[in-house]
């Protein structure tokens, strides 16, 4: 079947719902290959809006923004040759950092993991489902238990069950297997749950369509003409593509740019705890008192499962607002709430909201600031409706009209339409420069409102597309910011796949893309679709101030190239400061210091596409090297574990897919490149390890006989 196009110019906390519904009964167990090959819900759901939406007549902001501060004690960027041995030991001096006290990789804290499976979930795996779903690693595991929930659940729909029935059902599952604490099981389910059954109940698709919809490539493709669709592209030829990028000239103007992102600022959160509770999240007066006196919240936060504490948070702003005082903009890429993702209320995430928007206001007046919109922001936690999902009791208008009100503190009048619409706007900061924030929940398959249609949720990639054609006809650089990466697991394959072709035909006029929501620090390749040998873009995926977990806090510090006649509008460089947490709690104060410098840590020549792609293929092939990059992955974590070489192709691959779900496309190359390296390794310490037994057993022999016990 074709693919529908559109016209030219037109988790964390589901995983414990995904474990909930593979909760099933022997019997029920033996009803699921009937369920998956013949229950259709005949249910015919059509998608309108009352008033529809057209792209282009909408308002753009076509006035600059950002009024430039002089800074005039602010020390010029070199951005010359970084092969120059002078020029890589000036920034290497300006990466010092403070003593560390503990540099171990290992847990070390005595921290308490609990089992992967305990003995009465063995069986059905529940466990390991939710483990998998909360960390986006998905498995045929999961994939079964999907199905076998969906199929359930649709069975009982067709049954005549209530809602009320069907989440008494989900809740006693819950309980009664241990899954989850009471309170968390019942939370979980009537949050989740309402939403979950509306949706089921309007569409019509098989429990093996459902779960490849939402797992991914940890599933089945299955092919589904609902939810295969196509962007169109304006009738205009893409400008000819240069062979590389210039390098940023040397001691040009440039911007200095702060990111924030994944504060989950917990305002329960309560200093000697107990961190290491039987629920999702820890470190609250709610967690209990803890067993041992290594099991109590530290005073900063805790590597456990633990959000951000506010001291924490008013420390790191206070520290940024002293350290960096000639930032020029801030990218603030959203997850404000803490993940107690089962029992939020909408007020309480407004609260939130309101409270580090002030935050924001007081601690960096008349810095503009350009948000995004995390995925934890609603609640339930992943509910995004889209437009024509205009009932007032599930609107997600409670919230898009919120963010307009106080995002409108940094952002013009001009993005008020967008902003209510979907929560993303464009704004033009500089002449010739452009800031494009989007709202990535349109592309989490974890939003179950994608399943009724996902075709191209609140027209958001039309417009996108529109705003990148108007900039290049305006002849402006843009920057793309959001909350989810493109190419991360959580994103939806066909939503995914057509925002890489909209990259790859604006390639001249993207020059970064900025993102969270991981929580690491790291980054993402994009390619040309028909030539891979040909870099054109990188997503910078910003580190978490959450600890959550097993983390330290951090941000980023981005520097732009800026006002002058030959600017690239390419970051030139970006610094990771981070906060050791360890120290912190032991000493009772934190230091927060720049762990690295990026060019200078990896020896780049500038900070191009086709140079991070050349850093991905030394990391492929530098065991030394990857080793530096997984230490500031981990934001130098003491509780980091070892890392394999099914751990290093992953996070290799998670790099250089920049397109979700495709990572035999991707990364086929790379994990043969690491397996082979690894057998050499095997091999070669096998070899060396008969070498010595044998030189050993040949030293003996040759002893002299008194001390071998000969008289």
């Amino acid at each position: 079947m074709k693919q529908r196009q559109l016209s030219w110019p037109g988790c964390r906390a589901n995983c414990w719902l995904i474990a909930l519904l593979a909760t099933l009964t022997v019997a029920e167990v033996a009803a699921l290959p009937f369920l998956f090959t013949h229950l259709r819900p005949q249910i015919n759901w059509t998608q309108l809006e009352t008033q529809p939406w057209v792209v282009e007549e909408q308002p753009r902001s076509i006035e600059p923004h950002l009024e430039l501060v002089p800074h005039p004690n602010r020390t010029k960027i070199s951005a010359s040759d970084a092969s120059d041995a002078e020029f890589l030991q000036r920034l290497a001096n300006q990466t010092a950092t403070s003593r560390m006290l503990w540099n171990d990789a290992g847990g070390g804290d005595g921290l308490v993991y609990p089992p992967f499976v305990d003995r009465a979930l063995r069986l059905l795996n529940l466990k390991q489902v939710a483990f998998e779903v909360e960390n986006s690693l998905m498995s045929q595991v999961t994939c079964t238990a999907c199905r076998a929930g969906a199929g359930m659940i649709q069975h009982q729909i067709q049954s005549g069950k209530t809602d009320a029935d069907l989440i008494q059902m989900i809740t006693d599952y819950c309980t009664n297997l241990n899954i989850q604490t009471a309170r968390v099981c019942q939370g979980v389910a009537q949050l989740f749950g309402t939403e979950l059954i509306y949706v089921l109940k309007r569409v019509n698709l098989s429990p093996d369509e459902l779960c490849s919809f939402v797992i991914g490539d940890g599933c089945a493709d299955v092919y589904n003409p609902y939810h295969e669709w196509e962007v169109i592209f304006p009738p205009v030829p893409k400008p000819p593509r240069l062979a590389d990028l210039p390098i940023p000239m040397e001691a040009a103007p440039f911007f200095k740019v702060l990111h924030i992102s994944d504060t989950h600022y917990d305002p329960h959160y309560a200093e000697g705890s107990n961190a290491e509770c039987n629920e999702p999240l820890c470190c609250r007066l709610s967690s209990g008192r803890p067993a041992t006196p290594n099991a109590a919240a530290g005073k900063w936060g805790d590597y456990r499962k633990c959000d951000t504490p506010k001291r924490t948070v008013d420390h790191m702003l206070a520290h940024i607002a002293e350290t960096h005082k000639d930032i020029d903009y801030i990218l603030w890429t959203g997850d404000l709430p803490p993940h107690d993702v089962w029992n939020q209320t909408k007020e309480e995430n407004l609260a939130i909201l309101k409270e580090t928007v002030q935050q924001m206001v007081e601690k960096f007046p008349g810095v503009p600031i350009f948000p995004a919109l995390g995925n934890h922001e609603s609640a339930p936690v992943n509910s995004f409706p889209p437009p024509y999902v205009n009932q007032v009791d599930i609107s997600i208008s409670w919230l898009y009209d919120e963010l307009d009100i106080q995002w409108r503190r940094w952002l013009p009048q001009s993005v008020t339409h967008t902003v209510r619409r979907g929560a993303f706007y464009s704004v033009l900061v500089r002449p010739g420069f452009r800031i494009i924030s989007m709202n990535m929940n349109y592309c989490n398959n974890k939003n179950w409102w994608l399943l009724l249609n996902s075709t191209d949720p609140a027209t958001e990639l039309q417009w996108f597309i529109y705003e990148l054609q108007s900039a290049e006809f305006s002849n402006e650089k843009v920057h793309v910011i959001g909350h989810i990466p493109p190419g991360h697991s959580d994103c939806l394959k066909v939503w995914s796949r057509n925002f890489y072709k909209i990259i790859a035909r604006y390639e001249s006029t993207i020059t970064a893309q900025f993102y969270g929501h991981t929580h690491y620090d790291e980054f993402e390749m994009f390619y040309d679709p028909h030539d891979l040998n040909h870099p054109n873009s990188v997503a910078y995926i910003g580190p978490s101030v959450s600890p959550y977990y097993d983390l330290n806090p951090g941000y980023r510090i981005y520097y732009v190239d800026g006002d002058h006649d030959s600017t690239t509008r390419l970051v030139i460089d970006h610094e990771s400061w981070i906060m050791n947490l360890k120290e912190a709690n032991l000493y009772g104060y934190p230091i927060w210091y720049k762990l690295y410098t990026a060019r200078a840590a990896y020896n780049m020549k500038a900070l191009r596409p086709s140079d991070w792609n050349n850093l991905l293929n030394e990391l492929t092939n530098n065991q030394e090297l990857f080793e530096l990059y997984y230490k500031y992955y981990w934001k130098n974590s003491p509780a980091r574990p070892t890392c394999d070489a099914e751990c290093k192709k992953r996070l290799i691959c998670d790099c250089k897919s920049g397109r979700s779900h495709d990572r035999k496309h991707f990364c086929a190359e790379v994990e043969s490149k690491i397996d082979q390296e690894s057998s050499k390794s095997w091999k070669s310490w096998f070899y060396r390890g008969l070498t010595n037994s044998y030189s050993l057993l040949s030293s003996i022999t040759y002893l002299p006989k008194y001390l071998l016990g000969y008289r």
